[in-house]
């Protein structure tokens, strides 16, 4: 219900315990989304361009999350390239309005994601979009299980969910998210997870040195970013081996 807009039971709620808890399963949300929006990549191919349907893929990835991520992207974005200082950072990425480095930033990731499938054999295409959904929220866990959330004040549902994650649920995690790499037939694609936990010790590293920590909007981004960076290494890993 939290991390998506799937239809969930009427009698389900924001419980603060269940929101505490569903950080364990960040992985297996990154499995229904991917899944949903791979089907769509194959659907759509069948009458349309590799291109298109990769739009297509993410836009439909967009409206599971209700662009939960995207947006955490683009304040960061915003918040980062436009802030100085630890209190004009949060302020920009509490402020709604979204500014040229929001902009700037959800294009260029959302580009370059549309043109790195796109440059992939067609038959790989939908794993490639599963594992990078699963594979990016798996390394989102790694970043919550390090702690150092950065409170607003505000009771609000992120805050909640963002708690730091013990080691039982950063283990269930890395048991769901791993999995799916074993539906490739090369065990290289291993080698795709060194660039993608390399990418988000940096940016928890950047976080860390501007804002003390991370939010729920630098969570976000996490995501955004380290599903792009895995379907550039796998790019790379197929030109070299």
């Amino acid at each position: 219900m939290f991390f998506t807009r799937l239809p969930c039971p009427k009698w389900t709620d924001h419980d603060p315990v269940y929101l505490k808890e569903s950080g364990r399963y960040f992985s297996l949300i990154g499995w229904i989304v991917g899944a949903i929006s791979a089907g769509v990549f194959l659907v759509s191919n069948l009458l349309f361009s590799i291109e298109i349907s990769a739009v297509l893929s993410i836009a439909a990835s967009i409206g599971l999350t209700g662009a939960f991520h995207e947006d955490a992207l683009a304040d960061v974005g915003d918040g980062f390239g436009g802030g100085w200082t630890k209190e004009k950072i949060i302020l920009i990425m509490k402020d709604p309005r979204l500014g040229t480095f929001g902009v700037l930033t959800i294009m260029l990731v959302v580009l370059l994601k549309i043109f790195a499938l796109a440059d992939m054999p067609v038959h790989q295409i939908p794993l490639v979009i599963l594992s990078g959904h699963v594979l990016s929220r798996l390394v989102v866990s790694r970043m919550l299980a390090r702690g150092n959330y950065i409170s607003n004040h505000t009771n609000s549902k992120s805050e909640t969910a963002a708690s730091k994650l013990s080691t039982r649920s950063l283990l269930i995690n890395f048991i769901i998210g791993l999995s799916i790499l074993c539906f490739f037939k090369n065990w290289w694609v291993f080698l795709t997870l060194l660039p993608m936990f390399i990418t988000e010790a940096l940016l928890y590293r950047y976080y860390k040195k501007w804002i003390g920590g991370y939010n729920g909007d630098c969570i976000g981004a996490v995501q955004q970013i380290t599903e792009l960076v895995f379907y550039l290494s796998v790019l790379m890993l197929w030109k070299f081996i």
